[in-house]
C-alpha cells in the first residue's frame, strides 16, 4: 500500500539526515589534528510477510521464492576510521606523533571515563607547573604526568616515549617522564566524548597500556603532528550521494501522495 511507502520513504530521509549530520562533522574537522573520520551504516528494517518461501504454492509444488515487503532503512550506528593520517611538520619541541596504533592518555574527570581518556592528538604544550597538556582550552593534563622544569633548555621526545631535558648548566639529559601509549582490542568501540578525547566501553575492551614501539604499539616522531584522515574528496562524493538519495525518497513520498489522493478521489 501507498501507506508503506510513505513509511518508508520517511525513514530513509530521517536516516539520509544522520548521514548528512556525520559528512558534515567530518569535513568540519578536517583540519583537527588526530581526529577520525566517521561513516554511518545503515540496515533495513521488518518486513511484511505476504508469502513464505517453501511453502505449497497453487500446483501443489514447493514455493521457490518468498513474497515480503519492506518497511525503510534506519542508520544502526557509526563508525569510526583510525586509518593513519598524513604527518604534519611543525617544528615544534612539543609536539608528538604516533606512528602506527596506539593513544596518548589524558586526565579527566572521574566521572569520564573513570578519569582517563585517549587522544591520537600530539599537540602539547605546558601549563603554569610545567606539566604536558593538551594545546588545547582545557590543558588536559597527560598520563602518567611529564614535568618540565622552567630552566629546560632543550626538550626531546623519542621515539620510546621518553621525553628528556637539558638545562643550560647542566648538558647531560635528564629524564621528566615517559609517554605511554594505550592500545584496545576494538578501537572502534570506544565513545567520542568531545575535544578530539575518547573513552573506554563496553565495546571497546580495557586498554592496555605500555611502551610506544612494544607490543604492536605505535612508534612516536617528534616536531610532527598527525593531520586529520578526512578526506574531502570522498567526503563530497558522499555529500552528493547523499543529497540525491534525499531527493529519490522525497520523489517516492511524492508519489504515494499521488496514490492516496487518486484513491481519496475514486468516488467522484
Amino acid at each position: 500500500m501507498a501507506i508503506n511507502a510513505l513509511q518508508s520513504a520517511s525513514s530513509a530521509l530521517s536516516a539520509m539526515n544522520t548521514a548528512l549530520d556525520v559528512t558534515a562533522n567530518n569535513l568540519a574537522n578536517i583540519n583537527t589534528a588526530g581526529f577520525k573520520s566517521s561513516r554511518v551504516n545503515f540496515q533495513d528494517l521488518l518486513y511484511i510477510e505476504k508469502a513464505q518461501a517453501g511453502t505449497q504454492n497453487a500446483i501443489q509444488d514447493t514455493r521457490p521464492i518468498g513474497h515480503y515487503v519492506g518497511l525503510g532503512v534506519r542508520a544502526s550506528g557509526t563508525q569510526l576510521d583510525f586509518t593513519q593520517g598524513s604527518s604534519l611538520t611543525t617544528g615544534r619541541p612539543l609536539d608528538a606523533m604516533i606512528q602506527g596504533q596506539g593513544f596518548f592518555q589524558v586526565q579527566v574527570e572521574d566521572n569520564l571515563g573513570g578519569g582517563v581518556a585517549y587522544t591520537r592528538a600530539g599537540n602539547f604544550t605546558l601549563n603554569r607547573d610545567g606539566e604536558l597538556v593538551l594545546a588545547n582550552d582545557v590543558g588536559r593534563r597527560v598520563v602518567p604526568p611529564v614535568v618540565i622544569p622552567p630552566n629546560a633548555d632543550q626538550v626531546t621526545i623519542a621515539s620510546n616515549g621518553d621525553v628528556t631535558y637539558t638545562t643550560t648548566e647542566d648538558s647531560a639529559p635528564q629524564t621528566a617522564g615517559t609517554l605511554e601509549l594505550a592500545t584496545f582490542v576494538n578501537p572502534a568501540g570506544l565513545k567520542q566524548v568531545g575535544e578530539n578525547l575518547y573513552v573506554v566501553t563496553d565495546g571497546s575492551g580495557p586498554a592496555t597500556t605500555g611502551t610506544p614501539g612494544t607490543d604492536n604499539r605505535g612508534s612516536l616522531l617528534q616536531n610532527f603532528l598527525e593531520a586529520s584522515n578526512v578526506d574531502p574528496t570522498r567526503e563530497l562524493i558522499g555529500l552528493i550521494q547523499t543529497q540525491r538519495a534525499f531527493e529519490m525518497n522525497s520523489q517516492s513520498i511524492r508519489a504515494a501522495d499521488d496514490t492516496l489522493r487518486a484513491v481519496a478521489q475514486l468516488r467522484r
